[in-house]
C-alpha cells in the first residue's frame, strides 16, 4: 500500500459527514450507512477475514482471532464528528483538501484529529498486516463507535456484549493524549502523554425564575442580571487545585528530563509540591486543568420576546471532574460559589472519574515500547485525560485502559479540536499508521 493511496483513503472517509447529535432525530443516518459501506470497500481484507458485527445500530466491532484468547486487546476509535459549517474555515470542513508540500503538507477537515485519523490508521495497519500474513499472538478487537461526541449508548453496549462473553481485555487503547511539545516548563523533548484515567464529567443547570413584565419598566435586578451575576461569581471561584497521585507520577517522570530549578522541583515533588502547585495552576489552561476540576458555562437561554422581561433564565455549566472529587462535591462547590438561594442549581447528569489503570503489565508496556519505537527520543508519561472518551466504560472489564492518539499535535492544532480549521500533518497521519502496524504485531 502506497502512502499516497493511504492518504486518499483517509480523504474519502473525511468527506462523509458523520455528524452525531444528542437528539438523534437530527442525525442523518444515511451518512453512517455510507461510512460503513465505504470501510468495506476500502479495507477488503479486514472485512473478508475478520468477524464483524454491528452493535447499537452503527458501531462496528471486529474480532481478529489470534493464537490465544487469554489476553485480548481492544483498539478503538469513534467515527462520528461534531458539526461544522464552512464559516471561518480556510478549506471546507468536509472537503478533505490538501495544502502545502513535504513535511508541511496538511490535510484539512472535521474529524482529522478527532477521531477519524485513528479509525483509518488502525484499519490501514490491520489491512497491511493481514496481507502480510500476520496472525496475532492474542485476539484483537477493533471497535469503531458512532455516537461518542453525543455521549450515546454505543460504548456501554459494546462493554455489555464483551462482558456477556467473558472477555476481559488486557489492553484497551482509545483516543486521548498525543505527542506534544512546549507544554511543560523545562522539558524540551517531545512528550507522549498517555491517559491512565480521565476526568469525570457533569452538566449543571443554573435556573432563575421571577416575575416577567414589559421591558420598558424593568426592576433593578432582572432574572438575566441575577443569572449573570451568579455566573461571574462562579467564574471568580474555581475549584481548588491539588495534585492527584497520577499527576505526581507524571511530574516525577518529567523531572528526569527537565532542566534547571523546574527539573529539580519536578524530581523532588514530595518536597516541593506545596510551592509547585500554585505555579502549575497559573501556567495556562492546559496545565491548570491537570490539577483541578474545571467549570465552564457553555449554554445561556432566556426570554422569548425582545420587549418582554425573561421569566426564566438558564445556564448550563459543564464540569470536568478531577480524580477523587465526587458529584456531591461539585454541586456543593457551585452552590457555595454562587451564594444566592434564588439561583437554583440542578445536576442534569454526571459521573465521577473512572478508576486509574495499571502502570505495569502487558498493556502499559506494549503501548510505552511502541511509542518509544515510533517516536525515538520521546518521553512517555502517564496523565489524567481532560476530555471524556468512550473508553471510560471499558474500565468495568479491564485494568489496562489507556487513552493515547499516536499523533504529534502542536498547540495550534490542538486548538482546532471541536473548532474551525481542524487539520493534521500528512506525515503525522502516516506515523500513526506506523504506530498501529507495530502495535498489532506486538500484541
Amino acid at each position: 500500500m502506497t502512502t499516497k493511496a493511504a492518504v486518499a483513503r483517509f480523504q474519502t472517509l473525511l468527506r462523509i459527514p458523520t455528524i452525531s447529535h444528542v437528539d438523534e432525530t437530527l442525525t442523518d443516518w444515511t451518512q453512517f450507512d455510507a461510512f460503513l459501506a465505504t470501510l468495506a470497500e476500502l479495507y477488503p481484507q479486514v472485512h473478508a477475514r475478520l468477524d464483524r458485527e454491528l452493535v447499537h445500530g452503527y458501531t462496528a466491532v471486529f474480532r481478529w482471532p489470534g493464537r490465544s484468547s487469554a489476553e485480548p486487546s481492544v483498539l478503538m476509535a469513534h467515527y462520528d464528528v461534531v458539526p461544522a459549517t464552512d464559516f471561518g474555515w480556510k478549506h471546507p470542513p468536509f472537503a478533505a483538501e490538501l495544502s502545502g508540500r513535504g513535511k508541511d503538507e496538511l490535510i484539512w477537515g472535521r474529524g482529522t484529529l478527532d477521531n477519524k485519523a485513528s479509525v483509518a490508521s488502525i484499519l490501514e495497519a490491520v489491512e497491511a498486516q493481514l496481507t502480510a500474513g500476520l496472525v496475532p499472538a492474542q485476539d484483537i478487537y477493533l471497535v469503531f463507535t458512532h455516537n461518542e461526541e453525543s455521549a450515546g449508548g454505543a460504548a456501554p453496549a459494546v462493554v455489555d456484549l464483551l462482558e456477556s462473553r467473558g472477555i476481559r481485555p488486557a489492553l484497551v487503547l482509545d483516543e486521548g493524549g498525543a505527542v506534544v511539545e512546549d507544554i511543560f516548563p523545562g522539558v524540551s523533548a517531545p512528550i507522549a502523554v498517555v491517559g491512565v484515567t480521565e476526568k469525570g464529567q457533569a452538566d449543571l443547570r443554573l435556573v432563575v425564575e421571577q416575575q416577567g413584565g414589559h421591558a420598558s419598566t424593568p426592576p433593578r435586578v432582572t432574572a438575566t442580571v441575577r443569572l449573570a451575576k451568579a455566573i461571574l461569581r462562579l467564574n471568580e471561584k474555581p475549584f481548588p487545585a491539588r495534585f492527584s497521585p497520577t499527576a505526581i507520577d507524571m511530574f516525577r517522570t518529567l523531572g528526569d528530563h527537565a532542566t534547571g530549578a523546574v527539573g529539580w522541583a519536578f524530581r523532588n515533588i514530595g518536597l516541593t509540591r506545596v510551592a509547585l502547585l500554585p505555579y502549575i495552576a497559573r501556567s495556562g489552561p492546559e496545565l491548570s486543568a491537570l490539577v483541578r476540576t474545571t467549570q465552564a458555562v457553555t449554554i445561556l437561554e432566556a426570554g422569548q420576546a425582545h420587549n418582554a422581561l425573561a421569566e426564566r433564565a438558564e445556564a448550563n455549566v459543564n464540569v470536568r471532574i478531577a480524580v477523587g472529587t465526587s458529584l456531591d462535591d461539585v454541586v456543593a462547590h457551585v452552590r457555595r460559589a454562587i451564594g444566592d438561594d434564588q439561583v437554583h442549581v440542578e445536576l442534569v447528569h454526571g459521573s465521577p472519574a473512572p478508576p486509574v489503570s495499571l502502570l505495569s503489565g502487558i498493556g502499559w508496556e506494549v503501548v510505552r515500547s511502541t511509542i518509544e519505537a515510533t517516536y525515538p527520543g520521546t518521553v512517555v508519561t502517564p496523565y489524567v485525560q481532560n476530555g471524556a472518551t468512550d473508553s471510560r466504560h471499558f474500565t468495568r472489564i479491564s485494568r489496562g485502559v489507556y487513552r493515547f492518539s499516536p499523533f504529534e499535535m502542536s498547540k495550534d492544532e490542538r486548538d482546532t479540536l471541536h473548532a474551525k480549521n481542524e487539520r493534521m500533518h500528512v506525515a503525522t497521519y502516516l506515523r500513526g499508521i506506523q504506530f498501529y502496524t507495530s502495535l498489532v504485531a506486538a500484541l
